[in-house]
């Protein structure tokens, strides 16, 4: 069974032997050892001032960012599951919501940012996804963060990445916390989330707040390559793994091929008469709308071995998301789109002919060579 969710997504051989090596105890020099090589590969992936790791989901990164970086204030951008998240989060931490809601396919405006801020001039921090991954949305984060710095460089800019952080190379001028999953692109199992995060950021921290999540107190233990509880040792091993297969090729390898897979798959997938949903595609993931949605989902799982994703909420049953992160083969790809070819064709509605695959082909190694 190919696995093609957008997360978990599949983890290589080579990661899950070096996971499978006898436990490490955290509290020695080996595993620092360990966790400092990690460290430093991390920070070089962020491209960002400082960065730590946390034994969490996402969402653990996601509160931590709120609980250290929102003091009275949020402005949070809902156009899918995890921009509604941010805002609970805000919530239910007790500070002020200010909440931007958009249709899942929408990307955010800035003109609706600068409307807020000016609203609310005590607004003292931003949350927002690069990838809305509910409906493989892609936000103007850049542009957006870059506007509302020169409104007041003392806003936090706060963006998920969980599904952007080794899918692309972002512009993190005017981010202040990156956060990423390590369920993603970089292809490790759940339970590790990082954050990548600005001088500003590490400022505004300060002593810190709450106790599991505390930045602080992780900031200062993760400089002296440990950490302030129990840290997940598998999968910084894991980690490191990851590392080592992303460096074969190199990051902007990875990029441009994550790239050229993304056009490649939109590509061969509206040739075969498929609508893709969000107006702003992001490269981590191709989203279809279509009434077959879960019949095609269905036969896909059951007659072609590709497990994808469907929708929730008010999308529940009419997209499917095909996963785009990560060092996939190309010849697994090419088996996604030409099996749901197929399956229109089971559906009656469509002969096959062999045009997804051909056009995926055509596509992918064309951009590959620009």
């Amino acid at each position: 069974m190919l696995l093609f969710t957008p997360g978990p997504t599949p983890v290589p051989e080579s990661v899950r032997q070096a996971m499978a090596t006898p436990t490490l105890h955290h509290r020695t020099p080996e595993f620092e050892a360990i966790f400092k090589k990690a460290r430093e590969r991390l920070l070089k992936l962020y491209g960002m001032d400082e960065c730590v790791m946390l034994a969490s989901s996402g969402t653990g990164a996601m509160q931590s960012c709120v609980l250290n970086l929102c003091k009275r204030k949020a402005l949070t951008i809902n156009a899918g599951k995890f921009g509604e998240r941010f805002g609970k989060i805000v919530k239910a931490m007790g500070r002020e919501l200010v909440e931007l809601k958009y249709e899942w396919n929408t990307p955010a405006s800035i003109e609706d940012i600068k409307e807020a801020l000016a609203q609310s001039p005590d607004i003292d921090s931003l949350f927002i996804q690069i990838s809305e991954s509910a409906g493989g949305l892609r936000h103007p984060v850049e542009e957006i963060a870059s506007y509302v710095k020169s409104v007041n460089s003392d806003i936090m800019v706060i963006a998920d990445g969980i599904t952007a952080v080794g899918v692309e190379k972002i512009d993190v001028t005017n981010i202040d916390a990156l956060v990423a999953g390590s369920q993603k692109a970089l292809m490790l199992p759940p339970g590790l989330a990082m954050i990548g995060l600005s001088s500003s950021a590490v400022k505004r921290i300060g002593e810190g707040v709450d106790y599991y999540f505390n930045l602080a107190s992780e900031i200062k233990k993760q400089q002296k390559n440990t950490t302030a509880y129990t840290a997940p040792t598998t999968l910084i091993i894991g980690l490191n793994a990851i590392f080592d297969e992303i460096d074969k090729e190199g990051l902007e390898s990875l990029y441009a091929k994550t790239s050229a897979r993304a056009k490649a798959t939109q590509s061969a997938l509206e040739a075969i008469g498929l609508n893709i949903y969000p107006t702003t595609p992001a490269k981590s993931m191709t989203t279809i709308i279509d009434d077959d949605a879960e019949a095609i989902r269905k036969l896909l799982k059951s007659k072609y071995e590709v497990n994808i994703a469907g929708g929730q909420d008010h999308l529940k049953g009419k997209i499917f998301r095909i996963n785009q992160m990560g060092l996939i083969p190309v010849y697994e790809s090419v088996w996604v789109v030409n099996a749901i070819e197929m399956a229109l064709a089971d559906l009656g509605r469509r002969i096959f002919d062999g045009t997804a695959s051909k056009l995926f082909n055509e596509v992918y190694f064309y951009e590959l060579k620009q």
